[in-house]
Order: C-alpha cells, then sequence, then structure tokens
C-alpha cells in the first residue's frame, strides 16, 4: 500500500459538502423555516410564491443528493484499489472539511454577494445570522484540515 489519499480526500470532501447541505436545508428550510431557497428575492407571503421556493428547495435538494451519492461512488471505487491509504481520520477530516467548504461558500455567494436567502429571513439582523454561518463554515474546515493533517502525522 503506498499511501495515496487523494480518494479519500475526495470522497469525504463530496460527502461532506452534499451532508452539510441537507443539514442546511433540513434545519434551516424545514425545521426552523427561517428561509427558502430564493426567500430573499421571492418571499414566500403567497401560495405561488411559496410554491416556487419549495420547487427550489427541491432543486437545491437534488444537487447536495446528487453531491453525496457522487462521494460515496468515489468512496466504493476507491475501497477497490490496493494504492488507496484507509484512514478514518482522513475521511473524517475531509467530510468536516468538505462541509465547512460548503457553508463558506453558499453562504458567500447565496446570503452576502447574491442574497437570494439570508440564514433568518425573519431576525432583526439577517447580517449576524449570516455571519456566524461563514463562521461555521471557516472552523468546520480548520477542524477538517487539522483532522487531516493529524491523521497524515499518524499513518
Amino acid at each position: 500500500m503506498s499511501g495515496n489519499r487523494r480518494p479519500l480526500l475526495a470522497a469525504g470532501i463530496l460527502m461532506g459538502a452534499g451532508l452539510g447541505g441537507f443539514v442546511d436545508g433540513i434545519v434551516f428550510h424545514q425545521i426552523l423555516q427561517w428561509h427558502n431557497m430564493l426567500s430573499g428575492w421571492l418571499p414566500p407571503t403567497n401560495l405561488v410564491d411559496a410554491k416556487v421556493n419549495m420547487l427550489w428547495d427541491g432543486i437545491f435538494h437534488a444537487s447536495v443528493w446528487a453531491m453525496t451519492m457522487l462521494g460515496l461512488w468515489m468512496l466504493v471505487r476507491a475501497g477497490g484499489r490496493r494504492d488507496v491509504s484507509w484512514s478514518a481520520g482522513t475521511f473524517w477530516g475531509a467530510w468536516l472539511l468538505g462541509w465547512g467548504l460548503f457553508n463558506f461558500v453558499e453562504g458567500a455567494i447565496d446570503h452576502l454577494l447574491l442574497g437570494i436567502h439570508h440564514v433568518n429571513e425573519y431576525a432583526p439582523s439577517p447580517l449576524t445570522y449570516d455571519l456566524l454561518f461563514q463562521a461555521s463554515g471557516v472552523v468546520l474546515a480548520v477542524l477538517g484540515w487539522m483532522v487531516i493533517r493529524s491523521a497524515r502525522r499518524q499513518a
């Protein structure tokens, strides 16, 4: 076994980003109902706008599902390779890194740049929630990077 970690890193990052998207959608869109995909541009104040938002929430969920499945497929393929160095730390670190990257990139584009929605559309200061979401992305990514580095040193 040569120590090739790239397949685990790629699979973990994709799965982390995909599952991070599911957490976003399930917690913020469905349970707390703080926002929908387009609620910054098209507030769901009537049935038609609510249905448009629901459609785009579904497209978002389908996209993060596809990302998760691609990561899972990559993980299964890596399982058949003799050159892959299996390490739980590498995989879970990449998973955290992917989740952090999802939060940071999605937050930067959707919340801060385009304003298609904010983490909490109904808060007195939506920017506070947006910045906390950005910070969560940084924290998750840094934690993931630290776990990956630690796993590399232990190998």
